[in-house]
C-alpha cells in the first residue's frame, strides 16, 4: 500500500522523525535587536493613544443611570448590614445580659 492509485483511497503520509529533536542549546534563536529606551515609550504611548480610540464611553444618561444604581445597592446593603448589627447586639445583650 506504498503506491497511490486511481480510485484507492489516499495513502497517508510517514510522519515518523528521521531523527531527535534538537535541544534548546542547538535551536538556532534569531537575534531581535530591541529598540533605544526613547523609542520602547513612543511606542507605548502611541499604543497608549490608539487603544484609548477604541473606547466607547457611556453617555450622560448612562452615567447616571449607573451612579443610581450604585448608590441604591449601596444603601440597601448598608440597611442590611445595619439590621444584622442591630439584630446580633440585642442577641448579645440577651445571652451575656
Amino acid at each position: 500500500m506504498t503506491e497511490a492509485h486511481a480510485g484507492d483511497a489516499p495513502v497517508r503520509k510517514d510522519r515518523t522523525k528521521a531523527a531527535p529533536t534538537r535541544t534548546r542549546a542547538e535551536a538556532e534563536h534569531p537575534i531581535e535587536e530591541t529598540p533605544n529606551f526613547f523609542r520602547r515609550i513612543w511606542l507605548f504611548l502611541t499604543q497608549i493613544v490608539s487603544e484609548l480610540k477604541k473606547v466607547t464611553y457611556p453617555t450622560s444618561k448612562e452615567t447616571w443611570t449607573y451612579f443610581v444604581v450604585v448608590i441604591v445597592f449601596v444603601a440597601v446593603i448598608m440597611a442590611y448590614t445595619g439590621l444584622l448589627d442591630f439584630a446580633f447586639g440585642k442577641l448579645n445583650a440577651l445571652v451575656f445580659g
